[in-house]
């Protein structure tokens, strides 16, 4: 038997993967769920150990015994390469024969500011000769529907580039996809980009006035104005400026990624835009 752990269960991603990897067949038994609070976590139905990325020490028991390891990029930026390392070393000490990794869309080329810590955890992963896989996420449609009640009290959704394509896909279905290429043999040594069907921001506002009814236009802005806009709403300097470089990066094509490995994995088409806000809204 094969024992799978997946890290950052008490986040969105993990739990879902873990719920995932459940409805697969895989016995509960075989499942561990790592995270920082365990008791955040006592309702997933399998065994839950300590893990903290920036503690070591919490490691080497929470990975004994682990053959598959998911490991979900942590959240602190500026932290992650080093987290993500110690866990990484860890999971070599412990024996285990495969680790994959949620990454960034396009991490060899993109401009995302997100993206010099995914690299440098995917370039100490294959380093460490250990078996992996790579999964370079998309960005995830929750994105977009968590912004539903702002987008239809403001008529409006803002972007820098309107007709920029976006790959993104819901998070279950990056899930779902993340648990089959852990069952699956031939992902090992593998780096897979998970884009769902391109929409854009324009296409985004498009679809919330005919699922909703109710008038939501597109509107360009420059960076300058998306700054202000976002300052105007409490947002400190440094955030509102993050978001803006996100939004560039957005703008420069580094989401749109023509690939069918998340449909491949899913065995179905992912799910459309439509459907995805339908669900958000009711």
């Amino acid at each position: 038997m094969t024992t799978y752990a997946v890290t950052g269960v008490t986040g969105h991603l993990g739990r879902l993967v873990v719920q995932e990897l459940l409805a697969r067949g895989v016995p509960a038994t075989d499942v561990v769920a790592l995270a920082r609070t365990p008791e955040k976590a006592a309702d997933l139905g399998v065994a839950v150990r300590r893990a903290d990325y920036s503690d070591p020490a919490t490691l080497p028991d929470a990975l004994a015994g682990v053959d598959g390891l998911l490991l979900v990029s942590g959240n602190e930026l500026g932290q992650r390469v080093a987290q993500h390392t110690s866990v990484i070393n860890a999971a070599e000490a412990a024996g285990v024969r495969r680790v994959a990794y949620t990454s960034i869309a396009n991490a060899d080329h993109s401009t995302n500011p997100l993206q010099p810590e995914h690299k440098g955890t995917e370039d100490v992963l294959r380093a460490s000769g250990l078996p992996f896989t790579i999964l370079r996420d998309n960005w995830y449609l929750e994105n977009y529907t968590a912004q539903i009640p702002q987008y239809l009290a403001t008529g409006a959704v803002l972007g820098i580039d309107g007709d920029a394509r976006i790959g993104a896909a819901t998070r279950a279905d990056m899930a779902a996809a993340i648990a089959a290429a852990l069952l699956d043999p031939a992902t090992e040594n593998t780096t897979l980009e998970l884009a769902g069907p391109p929409i854009t921001l324009a296409g985004l506002a498009k679809t919330i006035t005919d699922v909703t009814g109710t008038e939501v236009a597109y509107r360009d802005v420059t960076p300058e104005e998306l700054t202000a806009i976002l300052r105007g709403t409490g947002m400190d300097e440094g955030t509102a400026g993050f978001v803006v470089a996100l939004e560039e990066s957005v703008a420069r094509g580094d989401l749109d990624v023509r690939s069918d490995d998340l449909e491949r994995l899913l065995g179905r088409p992912a799910t459309p835009l439509a459907d995805a806000l339908r669900a958000a809204s009711a």
